[in-house]
């Protein structure tokens, strides 16, 4: 991989990071952790989380990235 490249490729992750960080801000992703099937217990002091749905959908998202970017290599 060449620097122009690289760089190119530098520049693209940190726009993407940007633009998920003002998508965060606005509260687009309020519904994270909060689906159907995430389990959440409330009691007193104590809060448990574990979102299962949502790490389900979160690793099947992930791994049809990864096949993407391993077809065009």
């Amino acid at each position: 991989m060449d620097t122009r490249t690289l760089g190119i490729l530098i520049a693209t992750i940190g726009l993407a990071l940007l633009v998920l960080g003002a998508l965060v801000a606005i509260g687009a992703f309020s519904w994270f952790g909060r689906l159907p099937g995430d389990i959440r217990i409330e009691t007193g002091n104590t809060r448990v989380y574990i979102p299962i749905t949502t790490m389900v959908l979160l690793s099947i998202g992930l791994s049809l990235l990864a096949a993407i970017f391993r077809r065009f290599q």
